[in-house]
């Protein structure tokens, strides 16, 4: 059967899912804006049609204008990528109740894993570690349950991300301040004020596992990634293995993956996040991310798994071709997000018309990104541009190959991310790979200070 594949997304994420779907031979269909009916995913899509106006509200996260436009081109399947409706079990929900497939798991499972005081639940129930932490109704049991967890907590939003509703606790007297303004944040963000604690761990690193699982109960874990480089809770600079972890927490980690998979039947892709405490050498499970990521290209560079190819083989009821004894890790991989944001301005967006955009041709190089010259950015959507990926059979080659990678890049007419990158990639503490989730925030408030 040929399968033909509404695209509903934007951007880098939109190419690459049209390339997956051309390799495997399926049509696509691409669902865009009417902003972007010039990208470069528009041109390589087998056929556009515009969803709406160019705010997300009335194209990309319009559920019955985006099922409906993949109805009317007869499309059997829909692909959200990252962001938009992938996290919407509704959406989900609405797709199935039309006869399309939604590439991603099941309403029910997005339904838990979207609340996280739910999945934190759940992982609790198959023995997965987490951090002390839990949630409180009166100000009285919230005083009483972060004197039992320990000062400093992090209080976050039980249904968003991205850092909005989240706040650091220092002290008892910024508690009840900080809990109320974090909830009424929560509530206007997500719709929901439900706000949780737990502990704060200062040196942790941020370490995730890729899932894969289809729909004959096969699941397989494709390695971790860490995601430490991060400024105000945006992955900056992402890599695969995580080079720090010992043999015995590795395992564990890829256990306890696996064990909220099997507890969820996952099916597709999936990233399964942990903070690892430097210090007491233990983990503490985050959240479950139930899409393709951002840093999927890290994982295929050391795994040489085609992560979207084998998504939507997932969805479509095909079972792995894989077991996880055919799974080998090689090499060191490295991921760069290059944003149009000001890095001396605290990355504020930069946006503009790029005119000239010459990336390295180096081996050992890949670059995902819809930028060509004479691109100019909506004011609608994020600043991200592309995702350069550098492998090499270990991390010391694959930091050289970065830098060089980073240094021949020639980008104009918008200010970049690009002098940051190269910052970071230079500096003795992530080539020693001693960086943990603020180190980035640090740096950057040291160079405003200094």
């Amino acid at each position: 059967m040929t399968h033909r594949i509404f695209i509903t997304n934007r951007g880098e994420i939109a190419v690459r899912l049209i390339e997956a779907c051309d390799r495997l031979g399926y049509d696509t269909v691409l669902g865009v804006s009417s902003a972007d009916k010039d990208t470069l995913a528009a041109r390589r899509a087998g056929r556009v049609l515009t969803l709406g106006g160019p705010r997300p509200s009335d194209s990309y996260l319009n559920m019955n204008a985006v099922v409906q436009a993949a109805i009317s081109t007869g499309c059997t399947a829909v692909h959200p990528g990252y962001g938009f409706l992938s996290e919407r079990p509704a959406f989900a929900e609405l797709c199935a109740e039309n006869g399309l497939t939604f590439i991603g798991p099941s309403p029910e499972a997005l339904r838990v894993l979207g609340d996280k005081l739910t999945a934190r639940r759940l992982a609790e129930s198959v023995a997965v570690p987490v951090s002390a932490g839990g949630t409180a109704q009166t100000a009285e049991e919230v005083q009483q349950l972060a004197e039992r967890i320990g000062y400093p907590v992090l209080i976050k939003a039980a249904h968003g991300g991205g850092g909005r509703g989240m706040k650091l606790v220092e002290s008892t007297t910024e508690l009840a301040e900080a809990w109320q303004l974090a909830s009424s944040e929560a509530e206007a963000s997500f719709g929901d004020g439900t706000v949780f604690l737990e502990r704060f761990v200062q040196d942790a690193k941020h370490v995730e596992v890729q899932i894969l699982g289809d729909r004959h109960g096969h699941r397989v874990h494709l390695g971790e990634r860490e995601c430490s480089v991060q400024y105000r809770y945006q992955k900056v600079v992402e890599e695969a293995p995580c080079t720090v972890l010992p043999e015995a927490t590795r395992a564990l980690l890829y256990q306890s993956a696996l064990r909220i998979a099997e507890a969820l039947d996952y099916v597709g892709l999936g990233t399964v996040e942990f903070l690892y405490d430097v210090q007491r050498d233990s983990l503490a499970f985050l959240e479950v991310n139930p899409r393709v990521q951002v840093e999927h290209p890290v994982t295929e560079a050391i795994t040489g798994v085609d992560l979207v190819r084998e998504q939507l083989l997932a969805a479509l009821g095909e079972p792995l071709s894989f077991t996880q004894s055919d799974i080998a890790l090689t090499g060191n991989a490295i991921e760069c997000r290059i944003t149009a944001q000001d890095p001396e301005n605290e990355l504020r967006p930069s946006p503009g018309t790029v005119t000239r955009w010459r990336p390295s041709a180096a081996g050992g190089l890949r670059l995902d990104t819809h930028i060509y010259e004479g691109y100019r950015f909506p004011p609608f959507y994020d600043a991200l541009m592309a995702k350069q990926i550098a492998w090499a059979p270990d991390r010391a080659a694959a930091i050289k190959r970065m830098e060089q990678a980073l240094a021949a890049f020639e980008i104009e007419g918008v200010t970049t991310s690009l002098p940051l990158l190269r910052k970071i990639l230079a500096h003795p503490d992530f080539q020693d790979n001693t960086v943990t989730t603020h180190w980035l925030n640090e740096l950057m408030t040291e160079k405003v200070n200094s």
